[in-house]
């Protein structure tokens, strides 16, 4: 059997957390392996909903393990808080449904302080960030001056790694003309913490293996998405993590092979959250009714997100990128009723067609999207789910997807709903 890795194959805010959930009910291990509580989850289960940014979306669905890779940089704080509003939505979160790598590097309160005074320095690339401490713990983890959950149960060991960190922050901090952080103050706030944080926490990796060894299915959730890799995105205006599928295995421990199937979710359309390169946006009227149509606000941030046309040439280089076999495109119910509707197959730069997105950043301001024109369908597609229920011009659209990135769907998503999914290949093939 296949386990599955989900990856965002745009700029995110795809609709995985939907595509996860609908997975999960046929997964017992589901596993975050990067990023951090940044990335917004949606999940409508009947009548309630959900907004996760940091838990696995397993942790709502019963008798299932839900897992925090090393390749998540946790926020302690905001973890407890999360896990406090999903208890109080009826959820049971608890050391035995629930486990966070050791060795998952903690987001302290400095991290965000410098998170957000970079954004506001006057006359840099602003990135978009959301402030939220994500960035500067992972240069601290590269660093190799971070502090990890595991180090909370050392506490003599702990004072050294927290002088070790400060040594470089309160030099920053002074250099900025920011107050210095107390180390005592910051000691007493982990020791706090610790006995609420550290009955999740163990060697996970040496749990995936005896998962993996029992035949158990484990479904890899990523968060953000290619185009926001650290090294394959548009840079600088990327996440801080590597976000291909290549790093389900890195960022859980588990060994080469670990991953059988890889499922890019792509919306029918494009959108991006924050600054940024984005060839087919449209600004205006049609953008404005994607955005309306396809309650394009950040489930952690609520910012409006910029949308667009559907991209297949950034779709195809992700399809590349992360060695996918099929696709998910979800929201294809929000192109209803639109009379015509634009692809982009390729880019011209400076009077000549290229076919991938290029990655300087002077070539990605200067691209213009070269369109293909569909004819749209006036019929809902809302709520469909089998493609009987589709009309010939919404199949003919999905079908020229297919060739353009080169990849298979192999779901259809026509609402928030997770019943009202489209199956077409099974990613958890026996």
């Amino acid at each position: 059997m296949a386990n599955v890795a989900v990856i965002g194959a745009q700029w995110g805010d795809e609709g995985k957390g939907k595509i996860v959930d609908w997975l999960s009910e046929r997964a017992e291990v589901v596993v975050r392996f990067q990023g951090g509580h940044n990335a917004g989850h949606t999940l409508v289960i009947g009548n309630q909903t959900y907004k996760l940014a940091l838990l696995p979306s397993g942790v709502v669905r019963k008798g299932k393990l839900s897992i925090v890779g090393n390749g998540v940089v946790v926020d302690p704080w905001h973890f407890l808080e999360e896990v406090k509003k999903i208890s109080a939505q009826g959820v049971s979160v608890t050391p035995e449904t629930l486990k966070i790598a050791n060795h998952a590097v903690l987001i302290l309160p400095l991290h965000r302080d410098l998170d957000g005074w970079r954004e506001d320095v006057p006359g840099t690339i602003k990135i978009g960030t959301t402030r939220r401490g994500i960035g500067p713990a992972y240069e601290d983890k590269v660093g190799r001056r971070a502090i990890r959950v595991g180090d909370l149960a050392e506490p003599e060991q702990l004072r050294k790694k927290i002088d070790t960190l400060l040594a470089h922050h309160n030099a920053l901090r002074q250099g900025l003309g920011r107050p210095t952080v107390d180390a005592e103050a910051l000691f007493s706030e982990l020791l706090e913490l610790a006995p609420k944080i550290l009955p999740f926490a163990e060697d996970v990796w040496e749990r995936l293996d005896a998962l993996r060894a029992a035949g158990k299915r484990i479904l890899f959730e990523g968060a953000q998405a290619t185009m926001l890799d650290i090294d394959h995105g548009t840079y600088p205006f990327v996440t801080s993590s590597n976000t291909v599928a290549a790093q389900a295995m890195i960022g859980s421990g588990m060994g080469n092979g670990a991953v059988g199937y890889v499922l890019g979710i792509a919306k029918a359309y494009t959108t991006r959250v924050g600054d940024g390169p984005f060839p087919t946006e449209l600004k205006d009227e049609i953008g404005q009714l994607l955005g309306d149509r396809g309650n394009e606000f950040g489930t952690n941030t609520g910012r409006r997100r910029r949308c667009g046309w559907f991209d297949a040439v950034m779709v195809r280089q992700a399809v590349k990128l992360n060695g996918i076999d099929g696709i998910a495109l979800t929201k294809l119910d929000v192109l209803d009723g639109l009379k015509e509707i634009k692809v982009c197959v390729g880019y011209e730069l400076d009077g000549k067609r290229i076919e991938r997105f290029p990655f300087t950043m002077g070539a990605q301001a200067k691209i213009k999207p070269i369109w293909e024109e569909f004819e749209g369908w006036e019929e809902s597609t809302r709520g469909a789910r089998s493609f009987a229920e589709l009309p010939a011009t919404c199949i003919k659209y999905v079908r020229r997807i297919e060739e353009l990135v080169g990849c298979p769907v192999a779901l259809l998503s026509t609402s928030p709903e997770r019943e009202d999914t489209i199956l077409v290949t099974d990613p958890f093939r026996d």
